[in-house]
C-alpha cells in the first residue's frame, strides 16, 4: 500500500482534484510546479521557464544552483548536519558569526542564529527585554512599531507589525504594541513634502514615547527599507538621524528589521550602512544571509549587551535549529559568494540601472504609480489612475491578477497588499544579486508586456463593474 501511495504522489493530480496541502483559498488558481532552478530562472514540470523577478519573497539572493553553496551543503552534511548549541560548539557557527559580524561592522559584534525572520524578531525583542531587566530597567517592555509595518508571522512578531486586518483576526491572542505612522513618500498629507512628512512621523514617535511613559518603552522597531508592508519604502535621509536622536534622548533601543534589506541587497551589506547617523542597536537578518538555500535568520547585537545578559544568567531563548551547523555552513558559503564576487557593488549598480528603466517604463504605462527602493530592493506600485495616484479597486484583486498575468509572460513576481489594500498594491522587483545587464533588460521587457495586459484587464473589469 505504501508503495502504491508513493507511486501516485510522483505525478501531479489533475486540476479539480483535492491536494493535501494548504491553498490560499478555495478556487484559487493552481500555480506552476517548480522542478528545476538555475541562476535567476525556474522551470516548471511542463518545461516552461520563468524569470525570478522577486527572488521568491526577496530571499533567493544568489539565484538557483550556486555550486559553492551546494558543495558547502554537501560537505557539512557529510560531517555533521545537527548539533544542539546547549550541548556542542560548532565550527560552522563560529565561522559564520565571525564573517557576519565583520561585515556588519563595529557595534554589532555578536550573532545569534535561528530559522527565519519571525524567530529573529522574537529573539531580538527577548534580548532587548532581558538586557533591560539585567541592567535595572525592568519597567521597560513596550516596543513601538510603525503602521503599516511587518516583522513576521509569530504572535510576538505580529504584535509589533502594523496591519489592521491581522490585528482584527489575531488581536485577541496577543498584546498588540503601540504604533506610529510610517514615513510614506508617495501619497502625502495635504501641504506636505516627503521631507516634512518624515519629520512629522519622527515627531509622532517622540510624542508616543512621552504618552506611554519613557520609562516603559523598551525599543522602536522599523524596516530601514520597506518590505511586505510598505513595498521598498525609503524615507528621506533626515528621518533615520531624527529617529536615532529621539531614541537616545529617551533611552529607547533602536531595532532595524533587515530581513529583506540586509545581506547586500540595497548596495551596502546592511541598509543601516547608508545612514551612519541612524545606526541601530540591534539588527534582524534572514532571507538573504542564506539566499533561500536553507531556513535561516540572525540577530546582531553589541558585545556589551550580550555580556550583560550572559552575566545575569544567560539568554532565555532558543529553538531546536538555533545555530544549526548545516544552515551555518550554507550561510557562510553565501556570504563568501557575496564578498568574493563583489555582489554588493553589483546590487548597487544593477539596481540603479533597473530603477532608471522602471522610471522610463512609468512614462508609457499608466498603471505604474510609483517606483521606489534602493539597490536591488525595488517595488512598483500599481494604480488605477497615475495622475490622481488612485488605487485599484479592492474587488479587482490587483496583486493576484498581476501575478497571473506576469506568469503568462514568463515572470515570477511577488505581489503584495497590506491591510486589505488600505495602503495600495505593489510588486517587488528584486531579482537575485547575480542578475546581469541582459537579464535586467529581459525583466523590463516582460514587465512592460505585463503592465499592458494588466491595464487592459483593469479597463475591462471597470466597464463591467
Amino acid at each position: 500500500m505504501s508503495e502504491l501511495v508513493g507511486r501516485e504522489r510522483l505525478g501531479r493530480k489533475p486540476h479539480g482534484e483535492p491536494i493535501q496541502v494548504f491553498l490560499s483559498r478555495p478556487g484559487s488558481p493552481r500555480k506552476p510546479r517548480a522542478v528545476r532552478g538555475e541562476g535567476i530562472y525556474v522551470w516548471d514540470d511542463a518545461g516552461r521557464r520563468y524569470l525570478d523577478v522577486s527572488s521568491g519573497p526577496v530571499a533567493n539572493n544568489l539565484g538557483h544552483g550556486n555550486r559553492r553553496v551546494l558543495e558547502a551543503m554537501r560537505e557539512q552534511a557529510e560531517r555533521i548536519a545537527f548539533a544542539f548549541p546547549s550541548q556542542f560548539e560548532s565550527e560552522a557557527n563560529e565561522q559564520l558569526a565571525d564573517l557576519l559580524t565583520e561585515l556588519a561592522g563595529p557595534g554589532l559584534e555578536r550573532a545569534f542564529f535561528v530559522s527565519g525572520g519571525s524567530e529573529a524578531t522574537e529573539s531580538a525583542i527577548k534580548l532587548a527585554r532581558q538586557h533591560a531587566v539585567a541592567s535595572g530597567q525592568g519597567t521597560r517592555w513596550k516596543v513601538i512599531a510603525r503602521e503599516p509595518g511587518y516583522h513576521g508571522n509569530t504572535m510576538g512578531a505580529l504584535a509589533v507589525s502594523g496591519d489592521a486586518h491581522a490585528e482584527e483576526v489575531f488581536g485577541p491572542l496577543m498584546r498588540s504594541m503601540p504604533k506610529v505612522p510610517a514615513p510614506f513618500t508617495y501619497r502625502l498629507p495635504p501641504n506636505h513634502t516627503a521631507e516634512s512628512h518624515a519629520r512629522l512621523c519622527a515627531e509622532a514617535l517622540e510624542r508616543r514615547i512621552l504618552e506611554e511613559g519613557p520609562e516603559t518603552v523598551l525599543a522602536f522597531i522599523l524596516e530601514p527599507v520597506g518590505g511586505l508592508a510598505t513595498g521598498a519604502l525609503v524615507a528621506p535621509d533626515s528621518y533615520y538621524a531624527l529617529v536615532r536622536e529621539i531614541c537616545d534622548r529617551h533611552g529607547v533601543l533602536l531595532i532595524y528589521d533587515e530581513v529583506m534589506s540586509g545581506a547586500g541587497r540595497t548596495g551596502a551589506f546592511l541598509a543601516a550602512h547608508h545612514w551612519p547617523a541612524g545606526r541601530p542597536d540591534l539588527v534582524i537578518l534572514a532571507k538573504g544571509i542564506a539566499a533561500g538555500y536553507t531556513p535561516m535568520g540572525a540577530v546582531l547585537a553589541p558585545a556589551a549587551m550580550v555580556e550583560t545578559v550572559a552575566a545575569a544568567g544567560g539568554f532565555m531563548n532558543g529553538f531546536t535549529y538555533s545555530a544549526n551547523p548545516l544552515s551555518c555552513a550554507i550561510g557562510h558559503a553565501v556570504l563568501r559568494e557575496l564578498v568574493e564576487h563583489d555582489l554588493i557593488a553589483r546590487a548597487a549598480a544593477r539596481g540603479a540601472e533597473l530603477k532608471a528603466a522602471l522610471e522610463d517604463l512609468k512614462q508609457s504605462c499608466p498603471v505604474v504609480g510609483d517606483v521606489r527602493g534602493k539597490g536591488l530592493l525595488l517595488a512598483v506600485e500599481l494604480v488605477a489612475d497615475q495622475t490622481e495616484k488612485r488605487q485599484t479597486p479592492l474587488d479587482f484583486e490587483a496583486p493576484l491578477r498581476f501575478q497571473q498575468i506576469a506568469l503568462s509572460h514568463g515572470l515570477a513576481v511577488y505581489c503584495r497588499r497590506t491591510s486589505r489594500g488600505q495602503y495600495g498594491d505593489w510588486i517587488m522587483v528584486s531579482p537575485p544579486l547575480t542578475v546581469t545587464g541582459e537579464e535586467v533588460g529581459e525583466i523590463v521587457d516582460g514587465l512592460r508586456r505585463s503592465f499592458e495586459d494588466f491595464a487592459v484587464a483593469l479597463n475591462e473589469w471597470q466597464r463591467g463593474a
